[in-house]
């Protein structure tokens, strides 16, 4: 599943690319063609995001509410675009032909919907926790009231969207192991002191991501040559009975909350 910064990233790029333009937006798969009639010939004031869920803004106090899930997908061009094929959920295309061309199509999401004014968006973001991405003045402490108040494995409890939004499993994986926490530690367990350094330092990764469009979490000095690459990007994510970059241990793998969880039993002592 796309996790927060690749949200926050197609934000950005949609921003640039529609931003106070007139758009034509259909539905060639037909799924959403109520919520596109109400969009089209409108103009797309700017696109936000908080966690895993994207939000276009229109004119008008319409808001186009998506959420990849696990298979949702946005394809970008600059050219005309090609034609509909498949499964394609909303396609927005620039209508101005005197300014540059621009167009973006949906696939496979759980969510594409209208919202009939901002406060709808208040609502989904009501219900999330603290999103790293976003300006949050109280430095994740909501985030961490909410997990320490319960005895549940803080493993579970980083994928649980209403205590932090937009992590999702190799945030998960990772952040565990670079402060040496056990996903098993209960919420309880966790202390002020290892908040303090585990929520600046998960700001720090995921806006890296959003720059970059892809997840590292390893540092230059355990990556063999200090490049990054595929098989050198991360600590034990999908790394489960290769050595432990750290300490040679063979990482482990289980299943928690429906996922796959990797983790050194070492370097995370329980």
């Amino acid at each position: 599943m796309p996790e927060g910064h690749t949200l926050h990233r197609l934000a950005n790029q949609q921003t640039a690319a529609f931003r106070d333009r007139v758009v034509a937006v259909s539905s060639p798969q037909g799924r959403f063609s109520d919520g596109a009639a109400l969009l089209d010939g409108r103009r797309l004031l700017r696109v936000s995001a908080y966690g895993k869920h994207l939000f276009q803004h229109y004119e008008g106090r319409l808001v186009t509410h998506v959420h990849l899930g696990l298979y949702g997908k946005f394809v970008t061009g600059t050219s005309a675009p090609p034609p509909p094929r498949g499964a394609l959920r909303m396609r927005i295309e620039t209508a101005e032909p005197e300014l540059p061309v621009h167009w973006t199509d949906l696939r496979g999401a759980i969510t594409c919907e209208v919202l009939p004014d901002p406060a709808g968006v208040r609502t989904i973001v009501a219900g999330l926790g603290p999103d790293p991405l976003r300006r949050n003045t109280d430095h994740g402490v909501a985030a961490f009231d909410r997990i320490h108040r319960s005895k549940v494995a803080v493993g579970a409890q980083l994928m649980d969207q209403a205590r932090i939004a937009g992590i999702g499993n190799v945030y998960r994986a990772e952040i565990l192991f670079r402060h040496g926490i056990s996903p098993f530690r209960p919420g309880t367990g966790l202390t002020p002191e290892d908040w303090a350094a585990l929520w600046p330092d998960l700001v720090v990764l995921m806006r890296a991501g959003v720059r970059s469009g892809r997840i590292v979490t390893t540092d230059q000095a355990d990556r063999p040559g200090g490049r990054v690459r595929r098989e050198t990007a991360h600590y034990v994510y999908r790394r489960d009975g290769l050595p432990c970059r750290r300490c040679g241990t063979p990482v482990s793998r289980t299943e928690m909350v429906g996922r796959n969880l990797f983790w050194c039993g070492v370097c995370q002592p329980s």
